[in-house]
């Protein structure tokens, strides 16, 4: 046996679940690696492998046995274990017993409460091979499965029936049960290409002994560029670039373990469709890559990734060809079909859909984004005619045949079908943008009433489910509240809209059936949305990443508006890159402490007359300058040169504390020092409490 060994892991099932298969290899791969470092098992690179129907993990470098471990424990008093004899009681035998030793290799613990039974020793570390079976088992157990499936009349559940398992340390089997199933040496190749079963000698022939003789490629990377550089090749030589996504790409390498890409045609009459209703009719329904132009203008033409090499690949292109014909012929009957009603006739049928029990129909919830919408707009000083339009019409398509078919088109539809009927463009963008952003590092709306629009409905679905007291819990958000509410706020702050946030919450919230206080639902969801935007700046989502004191800092003032706390953010975070920042970031603390202590609660202005000492009159001097030089910034909300202004009282106030003793024993003198302090405070409060700052 070597130093050092390599592990593998397979376990084999039905067709595993594509859109998960990624997630499901990146959680065992992390299971394992997080377990053998707790066991301190040292090992080298922890590689995984995913195919349809498997999920494996190679370790490299596995240490044969786990590093020994120290072991220091302490034991009952020495006056309470041994008797004034020195024969060990009850207790001292019970402690040496538990530590696997007699009573005479038991040492003394001096502490400052007095002298302890103790022991030291060495506990061996565990060979891998006993080790491993637990590991496994606890990865796989922690997967983050959704729904586990039984079968047969087992009692264990996982995301899909097992068929086999692999458990090779280097040339030997490691023994262990998963699932019913004993562990051995045999995987599986691809179900038409290989014989089948194969037999691997050792650990390390698993990736290519996979790919040459079963015809299966297992790791998922590898296999995702496979598909990835076939289809630009086969859409290239077809006279053009295939369109996907990442999405698309994970989906379809999940899909197969041997890909082969085949070209495809349609009917170029089908090209009179919507580009978004062909895109979405062969990559959503099909998997099917579609090939566009240089000039960006879809061709009928296709790629799809299939699963083995044909002996008559004509016949599989012809197959595929076959099944996307009555695809794209039902998407062209829906957009016929679909076009003989506008949406305004559709208006009326809104009431007879339900939005949520509580809330009522999609029709009373288009009536209330209107509203809402329309107060966004007369808030900004902007006509509110289109924003009104849209959002009486925005949720018709989810009435058509098209969107019921394609749910993924809501809004596209509408736009397509808005235009259609006459509406105009601001009208029809609108209504394709209620929807945006639509997941993180989406576009947003670009149109004024796209924006009014898209924050009313989301601010509405807030509200609403606030107030029928279903907001979110733990990782459950049916509603997509989390989502609804990083949206609003990237429209207010990257969008760059000065609405009063609180007011707009509590407007929406009357809106909403049988609202009694509506200020309390607007502050709930006001400090839900506070949550959200607490972990926008912490991954800076929008291109500012600012740690929390610094986000607590400009909580701390409550700005009404959420565009008004990124400008104040952002001017607290270029401070904090001051050489002056740490200095009066501990003195704002400071004041606070002292002033908090005095019970000073309201700012007033101090006394000229009463200050003895020179340190005191440069600080009241120095306040007095900036107060008329800071306030015009104020007024312009230039957050950043008010706090340029600022860092230029660190001398007066370092030295005023070095220097002044701010309770002094005359009452009138220390009140006035006090009243000089608040003076300071107010002037950074402004902007936020920086005492809310770590130094």
């Amino acid at each position: 046996m070597t130093d050092r060994q390599q592990f593998l892991f397979e376990i084999g099932t039905e067709e595993l679940p594509p859109k998960a298969l990624r997630s499901l290899a990146e959680a065992l791969q992390a299971g394992v690696d997080e377990r053998l470092q707790g066991l301190s098992l040292a090992h080298g690179e922890v590689a995984v492998f995913a195919t349809p129907r498997r999920l494996a993990v190679s370790i490299a470098d596995l240490a044969a046995f786990q590093a020994d471990r120290p072991i220091e424990r302490r034991g009952p008093p020495v006056n309470v274990a041994i008797g004034a004899d020195g024969t060990p009681g009850k207790a001292a035998l019970k402690f040496a017993e538990s530590c696997g030793v007699t009573f005479d290799q038991l040492g003394r613990l001096a502490t400052g409460k007095g002298e302890y039974l103790a022991y030291s020793g060495v506990e061996q570390g565990r060979p891998a091979e006993e080790i491993l079976p637990g590991i496994i088992q606890a990865a796989l157990d922690s997967l983050p499965i959704p729904r586990r499936m039984r079968w047969g009349n087992h009692d264990f559940e996982f995301v899909r029936p097992v068929h086999w398992v692999v458990a090779l340390l280097d040339d030997r089997v490691v023994p262990m049960e998963l699932f019913g199933v004993a562990a051995d040496r045999l995987t599986r190749g691809h179900r038409f290409h290989s014989l089948g079963t194969l037999s691997l000698d050792n650990a390390s022939d698993y990736a290519d002994a996979l790919e040459q003789q079963g015809f299966v490629i297992p790791a998922l990377a590898s296999r995702r560029d496979r598909v990835r550089e076939q289809v630009l090749k086969l859409a290239t030589d077809v006279g053009g670039q295939p369109v996907y996504d990442d999405e698309l790409l994970d989906e379809v390498t999940a899909l197969v373990e041997w890909p082969v890409p085949v070209a495809g045609e349609f009917d170029a009459k089908f090209l009179e469709l919507p580009r978004e209703v062909l895109v979405s009719t062969l990559q959503a329904h099909q998997r099917y890559f579609p090939v566009e132009d240089e000039s960006g203008a879809l061709l009928p033409r296709f790629i799809a990734v299939t699963n083995l090499e044909s002996r008559d690949p004509g016949e599989v292109r012809r197959g595929n060809e076959r099944v996307v014909r009555p695809r794209l012929s039902d998407a062209g009957f829906f957009w016929d079909s679909d076009r003989r009603r506008t949406l305004e006739s559709r208006v009326a049928d809104l009431a007879d859909v339900v939005f949520q029990k509580k809330l009522g129909s999609l029709a009373d919830k288009s009536h209330r984004v209107a509203q809402l919408a329309v107060r966004i707009a007369d808030s900004l000083g902007v006509d509110s005619r289109h924003a009104a339009r849209a959002a009486a019409l925005a949720k018709c398509d989810l009435l058509t045949a098209m969107v019921g078919e394609f749910p993924d088109l809501q809004g596209v539809m509408g736009r397509y079908y808005a235009l259609g009927d006459g509406e105009s463009g601001e009208v029809a963008d609108a209504i394709r943008e209620q929807y945006l952003p639509r997941f993180a590092g989406d576009q947003l709306p670009l149109t004024d009433a796209g924006k009014f629009v898209s924050l009313a409905d989301k601010l509405d679905t807030l509200t609403g489910i606030f107030a029928i007291g279903q907001r979110p819990s733990g990782t459950r958000d049916p509603f997509g509240l989390r989502r609804a509410a990083l949206g609003v706020l990237r429209i207010l702050i990257e969008g760059r809209l000065e609405l009063d946030t609180e007011t707009l919450l509590s407007y929406a919230a009357s809106l909403q059936p049988g609202v009694c206080d509506a200020d309390a639902i607007a502050g709930d969801v006001y400090e839900y949305m506070m949550d959200r935007l607490r972990t926008y700046y912490q991954d800076g989502v929008g291109g500012t990443k600012a740690p929390v004191d610094v986000f607590e800092a400009v909580h701390a003032r409550a700005p009404v508006s959420v565009l008004d706390f990124h400008r104040r953010l952002c001017a607290v975070l270029e401070f904090t890159a001051l050489p002056a920042a740490a200095s009066l970031a501990a003195a704002n603390k400071r004041v606070a402490n002292i002033l908090r202590q005095a019970g000073v609660e309201k700012s007033v202005q101090p006394d000229p007359d009463l200050m003895a000492e020179k340190e005191e009159q440069a600080l009241n001097a120095a306040l007095q300058a900036l107060r008329s030089d800071v306030e015009p910034l104020l007024q312009q909300r230039d957050y950043r040169a008010v706090m340029e202004r600022l860092a230029s009282l660190r001398e007066p106030v370092d030295a005023f504390f070095d220097e002044v003793m701010v309770m002094a024993e005359d009452p009138a003198q220390k009140a006035n020092r006090l009243a000089l302090l608040s003076q300071m405070r107010e002037l950074f409060l402004h902007t936020a409490d920086l005492s809310r700052l770590q130094g």
